[in-house]
């Protein structure tokens, strides 16, 4: 039998949008790696569930928790429910997003106010509450996406406005949290895999053809960079934004 110590053991996690595709791999993962992990859900009480039945029957520790990313008394009652849960809170992942496209023209301000609610907003709140329980080697990782960088099709305008405000607040957060041993970094996948972009969807054809890897990446894949960034082996790593986009923006 291996007596070899899992490398997050001991730490505990909370993943913002845990559910489904994404936040469920990264969920998983850290929970393989030895945390105990707390995840929000707003519309899929089922899915949650799910994810938290697998991390147990995995040996793991798991917790749902409703909370609406819109909603910023949600989102901080999440974390203090995680820490009230498990008594501690190291690793604080901001995955809960959403994506709206559509020509600035035509763009409605209610979706904008829903994509600030979430994609910014949500990301603030969840930082600054974890951020006064965070210790030493404490960790915030940021899943942003690398249309902040590269837009290339019509529409994608103001996600691209959420995400790279995203990589903005990584940049200085890391300079806020750098004296108390806390990093903060912004993982930008390309294009993944999931429900709500399929690697046969109708638009993974003409997205292939950007790609220097020409396949979508996995929802896996983006959670062995955020078990990586969560783990004393990226400690030096701080204030970064880093693709993981099969070349998308190469």
């Amino acid at each position: 039998m291996s007596t070899e110590t899992k490398k997050l053991s001991g730490k505990v996690a909370l993943v913002t949008g845990g559910s489904r595709s994404i936040g469920a791999a990264i969920a998983k993962r850290l929970a393989a790696d030895g945390a105990a992990v707390a995840l929000t859900y707003s519309a899929s009480p089922g899915k949650a569930e799910e994810v938290v039945r697998d991390i147990e029957a995995a040996g793991g520790k798991a917790l749902a928790i409703r909370a609406d990313a819109s909603d910023a008394d949600a989102v901080k009652a999440a974390v203090a429910q995680t820490v009230k849960a498990f008594d501690r809170l190291d690793i604080l992942v901001n995955n809960a997003g959403i994506a709206v496209l559509a020509p600035i023209e035509e763009f409605s301000m209610e979706d904008f106010d829903r994509l600030v609610a979430i994609n910014i907003k949500a990301v603030f709140v969840a930082s600054q509450e974890a951020a006064r329980y965070l210790g030493e080697g404490g960790r915030i990782i940021m899943i942003g996406s690398v249309n902040s960088d590269l837009v290339p099709f019509v529409g994608g305008s103001v996600y691209a406005l959420s995400k790279g405000a995203v990589a903005g607040f990584t940049r200085g957060l890391a300079r806020d949290l750098g004296p108390h041993g806390i990093t903060v970094n912004n993982i930008q996948p390309g294009p993944v895999d999931t429900e709500m972009n399929p690697a046969e969807g109708p638009f993974a054809e003409s997205l292939k053809k950007t790609l220097a890897i020409p396949r979508y990446g996995q929802s896996d894949e983006i959670a062995g960079f955020v078990s990586y960034l969560a783990s004393e082996e990226a400690g030096y790593i701080t204030g970064a934004s880093l693709k993981i986009d099969g070349g998308f923006a190469a």
